[in-house]
């Protein structure tokens, strides 16, 4: 959508956000995976702005070596000779942005001074606070000096827009527009801080949703700070969004404005030009779970990997509100069923998160290394019957089979039985990879629900609290490639406000199931009919309580499970062929409209 200023003036966009070059949850996903779309829009008038962290950005930040006399290069000078430290150069990342980031050393010294002014102009109250909320004021600071000067010695030749993302980046939006610098902002909450303390803590939350004054309850919890930056943030820009309608209805009670807009998250997504490409991935993925699988199980009892169904669910450790509560107990549900029909196919649901803990397991370690082992000797034995064999028969006058054993030296037949024997134990397979170093309430449920791994069970459990990364030992996959390698997706989160996890699936071709309570739900329940059909199933949390979600998800997984395996084929093609929906390229528009909007309303 063409701007009616776009004849007059240029217009550069900035987007500022604590994630950029700082990776430290979902925020960069979204900034991240959009920027090769807003530079395919805005080429060189399109700036990042980011916290600098030397240590992070080493792997991510090309700088640029003397400033050019570009509008960005002349404030990142002027900034300098102010006595700021400022880095300006390259994101390396698809794109490569340009990127401007602010070391927070630098006002540290004024942090009193700039906390009393906030104080005085917007009330403000930062006394006693973490240290990351300092941190974020120090940056918040130096982005209205940036954006104060940028205003300053250009806003006659070009339209500047700012698109502040959380409230972590928006301590300086205030004072933007109280200061009337000519700029027009937006700001974009992906989830409030109110939002998420009180769904996992207060019981039937979105019915009582009206009810809650969110300064009593931002005191309560001790995030005063934040709570009031976020509404300050909101208040003052020029456009509100949010990322989904399941967000915008807590930024009415806790944020006091309705959003302007709702802005979905998207991935920038690159489609195979052989459709079958991305089955044959899930297979060779898949072969390195059924490794981690066998050196997890078979040391106790096997069971067949060909009749072997693989689930997961992913995110930080919010145990009801990523839903691993409902999880669980339609798991429990799912396990009796399939005792019950006597079915041969067994569950393997991988619940990834990240808790602290002391180390993996060792058992879990040693049996994977004696796994290992065995492989090795068994390559070790087939090479020696390889060859052996070939000379046998090139050389035999006999065309029938030589017995294959006395190919095999003694050292390696004994090897290979006590590497077995030792290997071999009587104990449960652990239902958690890891030394914690505490009980949990994900280990609780388990133990409660008696998922603990028997033989007899259909649903196995592999509770892992480390995110999934190319260097662990255990999986060898990066958590792209794991996806890639499970059958199913499972996020019914109580509370979410996009959820990047179920769209990361089907993005790479693997059914899920999310609810109507996260952002991602409800926006496919708004555009698309037969989702269910495309491998999106959608669990009603809105209207249904806990006992009648946990059937409901209990009867998706129960009819996944009975799925033949042709039409499991079938439906990861049609969940891929959807992925398109989701690219930034289709998705930008949204941004486009908010920024042409806050531009307006600027004028």
């Amino acid at each position: 959508m063409e701007s009616v200023f776009s004849t007059t003036k240029r217009k550069l966009l900035i987007e500022i956000a604590w994630e950029v070059c700082n990776q430290v949850g979902g925020i960069y996903t979204v900034i991240r995976s959009k920027v090769p779309a807003m530079v395919e829009k805005w080429d060189d008038n399109y700036l990042l702005l980011g916290p600098y962290f030397p240590a992070k950005a080493a792997a991510e930040f090309e700088p640029i070596t003397e400033p050019d006399e570009t509008e960005i290069g002349q404030t990142v000078r002027k900034m300098r000779q102010l006595g700021y430290e400022v880095e300006y150069g390259y994101w390396l990342i698809t794109g490569r942005p340009r990127v401007v980031l602010f070391n927070l050393q630098s006002v540290t010294d004024q942090l009193d001074s700039i906390k009393a002014g906030l104080w005085e102009r917007h009330k403000l109250p930062t006394l006693g606070v973490e240290d990351l909320v300092n941190q974020t004021i120090a940056f918040g600071e130096m982005v209205r000096v940036f954006l104060t000067l940028l205003a300053e010695g250009h806003a006659k030749r070009v339209d500047f827009c700012a698109h502040f993302h959380e409230w972590m980046a928006s301590t300086g939006l205030p004072d933007l527009r109280h200061d009337n610098v000519k700029v027009a902002t937006v700001f974009t909450t992906h989830a409030t801080m109110l939002g998420r303390y009180l769904a996992q803590n207060v019981e039937g939350f979105y019915g009582k949703l009206p009810f809650f004054d969110w300064l009593k309850e931002a005191r309560h919890y001790g995030i005063e700070a934040q709570a009031t930056i976020e509404r300050l943030a909101a208040i003052n820009s020029h456009t509100f969004t949010t990322v989904s309608d399941v967000t915008a209805r807590e930024c009415e009670v806790f944020l006091g404005r309705n959003p302007d807009l709702v802005l979905p998250n998207g991935l920038n997504i690159t489609r195979f030009a052989a459709t079958h490409e991305f089955q044959n991935l899930h297979v060779k993925y898949k072969e390195n779970i059924h490794e981690f699988v066998m050196g997890h199980f078979f040391h106790n009892y096997s069971f067949d990997l060909e009749k072997t169904l693989y689930f997961f669910t992913s995110g930080r450790f919010e145990f009801s509100n990523k839903g691993y509560d409902l999880t669980l107990e339609a798991l429990a549900r799912l396990n009796w069923r399939m005792r019950e029909a006597n079915m041969d196919t067994t569950v393997v649901m991988f619940m990834v998160t990240k808790q602290p803990y002391r180390s993996i397991n060792p058992e879990v370690l040693h049996s994977r290394a004696l796994l290992d082992e065995i492989r090795d000797t068994c390559e070790n034995i087939e090479t020696q019957v390889g060859e052996r064999l070939f000379h046998a028969a090139a050389s035999s006058s006999q065309n029938t089979l030589p017995d294959l054993n006395s190919f095999v030296d003694d050292y390696w037949r004994l090897r290979l039985r006590r590497t077995v024997q030792s290997w071999k134990t009587k104990q449960l397979p652990p239902f958690v990879t890891h030394d914690l170093v505490q009980e949990d309430d994900m280990t609780r449920f388990i133990r409660q629900s008696n998922l603990v791994n028997n033989e007899y069970d259909r649903v196995k459990i592999v509770y892992h609290p480390d995110f999934i990364a190319s260097t662990n030992p255990l999986f060898k996959l990066d958590y792209s490639q794991f996806v890639r390698g499970c059958h199913l997706g499972v996020f019914p989160s109580y509370y979410e406000p996009w959820g990047y996890t179920p769209l990361e699936c089907v993005v790479r071709g693997i059914p899920t199931v999310t609810s109507d309570q996260s952002g991602f739900g409800d926006f496919i329940m708004q555009i698309m009919r037969d989702y269910e059909n495309r491998g999106i199933y959608v669990v009603d949390r809105r209207s249904q309580n806990f006992n009648q979600a946990a059937d409901q998800l209990a009867n998706i997984l129960w009819r996944f499970v009975r799925m033949s395996q042709r039409d499991r084929i079938q439906q990861r093609n049609r969940v891929e062929s959807i992925a398109e929906v989701f690219d930034w390229t289709n998705l930008r528009s949204y941004y486009d409209t908010a920024h042409d909007l806050a531009l307006k309303r600027r004028k």
